[in-house]
């Protein structure tokens, strides 16, 4: 058993040193673009939901 865990941790090992990680440059992009992205998801949503909050009122008459 103890053989088993020791040959996993060797290729885990292993494959962590064919990673390829990003540079701090490319984690600082995406994250600022997975923010801004939110934002304007979250804009588009509350814009669309206030117009069809707004229409279902007029239709009966609140």
């Amino acid at each position: 058993m103890i053989e088993k865990v020791k040959k996993f941790l060797k290729e885990v090992r292993l494959e962590m040193h064919k990673v390829t990680w990003s540079t701090r440059e490319e984690l600082i992009t995406s994250t600022i673009v997975v923010i801004v992205v939110s934002l304007l998801l979250a804009i588009f949503i509350g814009a669309i939901d206030l117009g069809l909050s707004n229409l279902a009122n007029l239709i009966l008459g609140r």
